[in-house]
């Protein structure tokens, strides 16, 4: 049953569930209640979560336990991004601030080619354009992080607020500030005399008032504490710590990052939870089966080479969901959550955003935390670590 669903690309609990929207269409709005999707009138289940606090230059600045990821917002290599695609992602975007998703991430480097920047475009866009549950002011909350490119020309601190006020026109804030002012990487792992200029920049930005609160991204436990002691010194709190992080990418664990994060008050994000794609729930594990849902391009010719040995983990995963009532997108996503990182989830549709949220709203169990750890630990190969990451 499960090899089938998976062929079919839908549970058979939601391919059910469709089937009685057309037997019984007086019955639709209460049968799309579903794992999938949340009707009008029905709380989201961030209504049952707490804001997640982070330093910044205002006095009760919160995110969602939740974000929205926009890498592939621009994207035609790994993503297949088209313009047309736009008014879905749209769509996607007002869903997720409907049901109470404050906080959005880009980056000025997301989007190929002469589309670099387009995430920043598109997000400023559908920030002014929200028309939703709470309109313009439920939009002037959102929580927008951009990561600045470490470019090797970013060599200063003017260097950094130009690529920042950059950003700031491209999301059409004018003189407004960023929520999360981010380094998209350090340089110390191979360029270590351009880190002083790009930590300078987050400095000058945040005294200026171009953002309310400063992160870093693929920053490990040691290059870390060097930055937040910097800051501090000149009395910059550091906020965030984004990093790759899933039951694929325990590198944020087994370094001990996590435990510096919490050490120094730096709110931990973990981006890929779903490590592209191959914890969504569609594979199983084997070539045979996998094969019709591999993407195409450089991600297909990846997960080619990491699905081989992970049914365990799939099957664990599977398992797990199956007891909660939930999808193994859910569990995987959760997992990141219980481990004390807000997870960054990259959405195109509102169908995946449904899905997302279905991940708040409960908790894994201690034992299914374990289960999972078990599992992940024993993965023979797992996710490929952004090579920009550092100790």
């Amino acid at each position: 049953l499960t090899k089938i669903e998976k062929m079919w690309g839908l549970s058979y609990r939601e391919r059910v569930l469709r089937a009685l929207l057309f037997v019984l269409p007086s019955s639709a709005a209460l049968l799309q209640g579903s794992i999938f999707s949340f009707p009008q009138g029905m709380r989201s289940p961030l209504a049952s979560e707490r804001p997640v606090p982070i330093a910044g230059a205002e006095p009760g600045l919160t995110i969602a336990p939740l974000g929205i990821g926009t890498w592939s917002w621009g994207n035609k290599l790994l993503w297949g991004y088209s313009e047309e695609n736009d008014p879905e992602i749209q769509e996607a975007y007002a869903a997720a601030l409907a049901a109470g998703v404050n906080f959005f991430d880009t980056g000025d480097s997301y989007g190929t080619g002469a589309l670099e920047g387009r995430a920043e475009t598109l997000l400023g866009q559908f920030q002014r354009e929200y028309r939703g549950p709470g309109g313009g002011g439920r939009a002037a909350k959102v929580v927008v992080g951009t990561k600045l490119a470490t470019y090797p020309w970013r060599l200063t601190a003017n260097s950094m607020e130009d690529a920042l006020r950059a950003s700031l026109g491209r999301l059409g804030y004018g003189e407004a500030p960023v929520g999360i002012m981010q380094l998209h990487w350090s340089a110390s792992n191979y360029a270590p005399w351009q880190e002083p200029g790009l930590r300078a920049g987050l400095v000058q930005c945040y005294k200026k008032g171009l953002c309310k609160a400063v992160g870093a991204s693929n920053y490990g436990p040691r290059q870390l504490r060097s930055l937040h002691g910097e800051l501090a010194r000149q009395g910059v709190p550091l906020a965030t710590n984004q990093v790759q992080f899933s039951l694929l990418s325990r590198q944020p664990l087994d370094s001990g990052l996590f435990e510096v994060c919490q050490e120094l008050g730096v709110q931990p994000i973990g981006y890929s939870p779903l490590a592209l794609g191959l914890l969504s729930g569609k594979f199983t594990g084997d070539p045979e089966t996998d094969a019709a849902f591999l993407p195409a391009g450089p991600r297909g010719a990846l997960f080619r080479q990491i699905l081989p040995g992970l049914t365990p983990l799939l099957e664990c995963v599977d398992s797990v969901a199956s007891r909660r009532g939930k999808t193994p997108a859910q569990v995987a996503v959760n997992w990141v959550r219980c481990k004390g990182a807000v997870p960054l989830v990259g959405v195109k549709t509102k169908r995946q955003v449904d899905e997302n949220l279905g991940a708040l709203g409960w908790r894994l169990t201690a034992g299914e935390v374990d289960e999972l750890d078990t599992a992940s630990k024993a993965v023979p190969r797992g996710a490929t670590q952004n090579i920009f990451q550092t100790s």
